[in-house]
């Protein structure tokens, strides 16, 4: 492979070190926040990265300083093969962390394989502790699967083990005691993230995001939050632990307390283009390129393109971002 060359750094002086790849746009739940409940247009499956191109692109991004990179989806356990790319990925040299978001319904049977492949720890994706609420917020009857995922998780070893909670005004907000006590309990770390109005949502479901600040003000009442230390490649998370917990306890606020001065990412989509910003719709095609014969400095030089294009705030905060009108399934969120 040719030698390539500077760092992600954009002109805003930020490191790129995180590379979000999403390895499919097909997910078997219809969460409201996410997806329709009838479905999207898929993508053609000529259209979808391969291994080998995911592999490469990888290699070209670790090469200029990506030490950090999660595999998302769509649902990333649905698509088959995963387990042959997994352990190449995780051997690249100078990669100091790989991780998987999941929703967790294939978890549990997968969960060998996974180890195996030399992932030592996962987000799982979880909005409700009740059945049948789960079934609403998602389309599908599965909260029993998920959480025996998680257990089985826990059992293996797998750490840390990351639960997300994407908090809704009306929705799940009279859970998030419920879900901050699981710290007390388990050494899971709990991540609180405000819901972000953008994608796709359910029709007819009005959606709102109750404020962190709102969040942590419930969490409280089980005892003092104790400040975590962010490590090098830890992401926007606000860690605390509750005094004398196992686990952890984030907040992730993209709306009241934006992160885009420290944001350290970039997002390689399922159909092979780089989005420099999650809620904006500018991209840069890499898949094109890359199949009609580009070296992989000609790759890494869009790589440092992207990473130039990235703004300085999301367009949520700021009108230079511009809106998100694309397929959150296939971004990766």
């Amino acid at each position: 492979m040719e030698t390539v060359l500077p760092s992600l750094i954009d002109k805003y002086n930020r490191y790129l070190n995180y590379l979000r790849i999403s390895i499919t746009d097909r997910c078997n739940l219809r969460c409201l926040y996410c997806m329709p409940r009838d479905g999207l247009a898929k993508l053609r499956h000529e259209d979808i990265l391969t291994y080998e191109e995911i592999l490469r692109l990888a290699t070209i991004a670790v090469n200029l300083g990506v030490n950090k990179i999660r595999l998302t989806g769509g649902e990333p356990l649905i698509r088959k093969g995963l387990f042959q790319l997994l352990p190449t990925l995780a051997n690249l040299p100078g990669l100091k962390d790989i991780s998987m978001t999941t929703n967790g319904i294939y978890l549990k049977e997968n969960l060998d394989k996974i180890k195996a492949a030399g992932m030592k720890r996962i987000n799982i994706s979880l909005d409700t502790l009740h059945r049948e609420r789960y079934r609403k917020i998602t389309g599908y009857d599965g909260f029993e699967k998920v959480w025996d995922g998680i257990r089985s998780a826990e059992k293996l070893g797998l750490n840390p083990i990351k639960i997300n909670m994407v908090v809704m005004q009306g929705i799940n907000d009279d859970e998030i005691v419920d879900f901050a006590r699981l710290s007390l309990d388990h050494p899971y770390h709990i991540r609180f993230i405000e819901y972000m109005p953008g994608g796709f949502a359910d029709q007819g479901t009005q959606l709102h995001h109750v404020p962190n600040s709102a969040v942590k003000e419930q969490i409280i009442r089980l005892g003092k939050l104790v400040r975590v230390l962010n490590t090098e490649i830890d992401g926007p998370t606000d860690r605390f632990r509750l005094q004398g917990a196992p686990g952890e306890i984030g907040f992730i606020s993209p709306l009241t307390h934006h992160f885009c001065q420290v944001c350290n990412r970039l997002r390689l989509t399922a159909s092979g283009h780089l989005r420099p910003c999650l809620l904006s719709d500018r991209e840069i095609d890499l898949k094109t390129p890359m199949r009609a014969g580009a070296s992989d400095n000609d790759l890494a030089q869009i790589f440092l393109k992207a990473a130039d294009n990235k703004p300085r705030a999301h367009g949520l905060v700021s009108e230079h971002c511009g809106s998100l009108s694309g397929q959150m399934s296939a971004i990766g969120g």
